[in-house]
């Protein structure tokens, strides 16, 4: 496993032209430089979410342009943009869109309180038009391909064959290798295991507009718009009145460890994976107290499929967005 030592001191070969790193999340859009000297002029802003369809394209051409400023490079001179996005994508006349259920507030209704109605919105055709190479993925697949890369689904510096990334975060969101291959799919789409059906369980409403999904279930702004009228406004109460002894809170944590425990269940049973790395916000803040709730969860469920696949933390910690997007273009 690389250290994070390691990884903070990346740089890209000397002369190489710089790259830009956009990491988008339902939360926050967080954009850096990584050139020769290493990465430089992190800017980060809430995910924009009012206006035409096309303001997160152009907060992201403004937060570039500001990272250049900050890091002293040109704008002109970068060479590449890796985007690492939430999801689901659209494609529209082969560009991505996003349909994204934490970003556009078509998809659900006013039920979910975003102040947009739209359907989609306008991400790949903005940024080719102010750039020359931009490349999109899910998030999820390039925080998978980081943590084949740098982090912790590697051996001896040898990217897994068979491994996933899972983020839980403001969403549910996987990446997927399987025999080698980083899995698409026909739009990009492959590893959404958080829109997975799990249950009728009326008050979990994802931003996709489906009941009872697993995003809708445990993601980290399904747990305030579930738990706030029990005390909990947020992920982080949630815990820490666990930790303080709350018996009522560690009871709902242990309900939300079992949908996420299933749904890393199902990855395994489907896939046949060796290895599977968390990471994410909702999980990162709390993996000492979640991990061995998860892997409970897993071990001793059908050995055949089961033994041979462990649940470890992301490699790269917090940082593993930022690589993601990095992932995509170095």
């Amino acid at each position: 496993m690389t250290s994070n030592i390691l990884i903070d001191g990346f740089r890209l070969p000397a002369g190489s032209a710089p790259v830009a790193c956009v990491d988008i999340g339902g939360t926050k859009v967080a954009v850096n430089i990584v050139d020769a000297q290493g990465s430089r002029g992190k800017v980060t802003e809430p995910t924009a979410t009012i206006g035409n369809n096309d303001a997160l394209a152009q907060q992201i051409i403004r937060l570039i342009a500001q990272s250049c400023t900050m890091a002293g490079v040109q704008t002109e001179d970068i060479a590449r943009v890796g985007v690492s996005s939430c999801g689901p994508f659209v494609l529209k006349q082969g560009l991505v869109e996003l349909a994204a259920p934490n970003i556009c507030g078509g998809l659900a209704g006013k039920a979910r309180g975003l102040p947009n109605d739209w359907q989609t919105a306008l991400l790949e055709a903005p940024l080719r038009a102010a750039f020359k190479h931009v490349r999109v993925e899910n998030d999820g697949i390039g925080a998978l391909e980081a943590e084949r890369r740098w982090g912790a689904l590697q051996t001896n510096g040898v990217p897994m064959a068979n491994c996933a990334y899972v983020t839980w975060s403001t969403g549910i969101g996987t990446g997927l290798c399987v025999d080698g291959h980083v899995l698409r799919g026909k739009n990009g789409n492959a590893g959404h295991a958080g829109h997975l059906f799990v249950s009728s369980n009326a008050d979990a409403l994802c931003g996709c507009g489906n009941i009872g999904d697993v995003e809708g279930l445990v993601a980290g702004n399904a747990i305030a718009r579930r738990f706030a009228a029990l005390g909990y406004a947020d992920a982080a109460a949630l815990f820490v009145a666990s930790y303080a002894g709350d018996k009522r809170a560690t009871a709902l944590i242990d309900e939300l460890c079992e949908v996420m425990g299933r749904m890393l269940y199902d990855l395994i049973a489907t896939l046949d994976v060796q290895r599977i790395s968390i990471g994410g916000s909702v999980y990162w803040h709390h993996r000492d107290h979640l991990l061995p709730r998860l892997r409970a969860y897993v071990q001793g469920k059908l050995p055949a499929l089961t033994d041979g696949c462990e649940l470890v933390s992301a490699g790269l910690g917090e940082r593993v967005g930022d690589f993601g997007a990095l992932a995509l273009v170095a």
